[in-house]
């Protein structure tokens, strides 16, 4: 199928709401333009050519830097916020575009594009709940995050599972290995990170699902760099940026429409304002 047909194809396919098909329409259509113009076919891609499309319509808003990774998506979020959610509603779009092309068998796998998120929350006003069905369904998605998705996809679980406990995306990645008990009962106790240097906040009960997802995760942990000891480890075993939570709960919500599509859109700190079993319909 012609690239553009299959653009075609799923805007009127009735999956996607109204105002969905009118954000993706020209995002993907200026990705394909891109390709053509670039002389790329759009069903054999990397990362690197989304990177040097997105490099194009950045470079107004990076005061003179060039587009060469995470750190200058970082400035971005810091300096011209506006722009880093635009950039990232690109991202939304393209890999909901190749989801569609995979779902129909045009492609072998969707690219991972979470490289190139800035990890914005982009909704300014207090984080809006999931409601029961949309929590319901996140945690289907969690569940389906797995090996074929990600490397440490045990510790992005355990991630999400901790949002869920209430724990704020900046506290979760601080969580600090030696302030995690473990009861008699099999359970575990943590302490929330406070903000000052190793003092300590609010004491958390997991809940079981968060427990199993954390004993799943502790034998797979990196070796952790000298005078690390936080309990979620990235490359090197060093912490993890502060933006990282946001940018895997917005790549998770994409495995489902319901989220995909959800406005204000599914972030860490929605996810943290929700919790696991209260009922969260107003």
């Amino acid at each position: 199928m012609n690239p553009r047909d299959l653009l075609e194809a799923w805007l009127t396919s009735g999956v996607l709401r109204p105002s969905t098909v009118g954000r993706y329409q020209p995002q993907v259509d200026s990705w394909l333009t891109w390709c053509e113009v670039a002389g790329v076919d759009p069903y054999d891609i990397t990362i690197h050519h989304v990177a040097a499309w997105s490099g194009e319509r950045l470079a107004p808003h990076l005061d003179g830097r060039e587009f060469s990774g995470p750190d200058d998506l970082a400035w971005l979020a810091q300096n011209a916020p506006d722009a880093a959610g635009t950039h990232d509603g690109y991202i939304t779009a393209v890999t909901q575009y190749y989801k569609a092309a995979h779902d129909r068998g045009l492609i072998t796998g969707i690219p991972d594009l979470g490289e190139l998120r800035s990890g914005l929350d982009r909704d300014a006003a207090e984080p809006k709940k999931l409601d029961t069905r949309e929590r319901a369904v996140l945690l289907s998605c969690i569940g389906m995050w797995g090996p074929d998705r990600a490397r440490h996809y045990r510790r992005d679980r355990l991630i999400c599972y901790l949002l869920l406990e209430r724990l704020r995306p900046s506290e979760v990645v601080r969580v600090d290995l030696r302030h995690l008990q473990e009861q008699p009962d099999g359970g575990y106790e943590v302490r929330a990170p406070d903000y000052e240097y190793e003092a300590l906040g609010k004491q958390f009960t997991l809940d079981p699902l968060t427990g199993a997802a954390l004993r799943d995760y502790l034998p797979s942990r990196p070796r952790p760099a000298d005078g690390v000891h936080t309990l979620l480890l990235g490359q090197g075993g060093r912490t993890l940026n502060t933006r990282y939570p946001n940018v895997l709960v917005q790549q998770i919500a994409e495995l489902h429409p319901l989220l995909a599509q959800r406005r204000p859109p599914v972030t860490a700190d929605a996810v943290a304002h929700t919790g696991l079993w209260d009922s969260n319909d107003a």
